[in-house]
């Protein structure tokens, strides 16, 4: 009687541990498939601005995402180019504070690194501008700092400093993407890359 009673239990044991492995078998399969969805890619790159400009490594990958889905060919509308779709205005003006001696054209903008190089010093910019708050952040590497230093006048905040909302349907998704992807990105890859980091 009892030895049938061990091999009851070393049974259920047993297959106790077969269904929490897996269980850990399928999360891991949901976690891979995740970080297809939020990836890492041009980390070379990524984790040097980063630590150049002192940005968390996951907001650049979550704007990277949002711009152009890691295309580092992608050219929008207003031709905005590259993967994280800088406008020739905006190329112009990191340019002129980051690289004035450089011979770095508009077309540069489609190498990676050159992309991420005045993207990152743009987002930074944004992020000093306005407190390092992401989602005002975000809305004015967007929409441009006037637009935002307008809406901040305008009553869309509280303190006067970070938007409370965001009035532009375009840049209230924009906005929700970027945020979202960093919120996912946090969850995906702990712990976060560099603590010590500003947005």
């Amino acid at each position: 009687m009892q030895k049938q009673q061990k091999r009851r239990l070393l049974l259920l044991a047993g297959l106790g541990l077969a269904f929490v492995l897996a269980v850990a078998g399928i999360q891991a399969g949901f976690a891979r498939m995740d970080r297809g969805s939020y990836p890492q890619k041009y980390s070379e790159y990524v984790e040097y601005y980063a630590g150049k400009y002192a940005l968390d490594p996951l907001v650049l990958y979550s704007v990277i995402r949002t711009e152009s889905g890691f295309d580092p060919g992608a050219c929008s509308g207003v031709d905005a180019r590259g993967l994280m779709q800088i406008t020739e205005e905006t190329f112009q003006w990191i340019k002129g504070r980051i690289a004035p001696n450089e011979d770095i054209a508009f077309e540069d903008l489609y190498d990676p690194e050159t992309n991420i190089r005045f993207g990152s010093y743009y987002l930074t910019c944004c992020l000093s501008r306005y407190e390092n708050d992401l989602a005002t952040a975000a809305a004015a590497y967007h929409s441009g700092w006037g637009t935002v230093d307008r809406l901040l006048e305008d009553g869309h905040s509280q303190d006067g400093q970070t938007l409370a909302s965001f009035p532009y349907p375009q840049m209230k998704r924009y906005v929700e993407k970027v945020t979202r992807s960093y919120a996912r990105y946090q969850e995906l890859y702990p712990p976060n890359a560099n603590p010590g980091a500003a947005f």
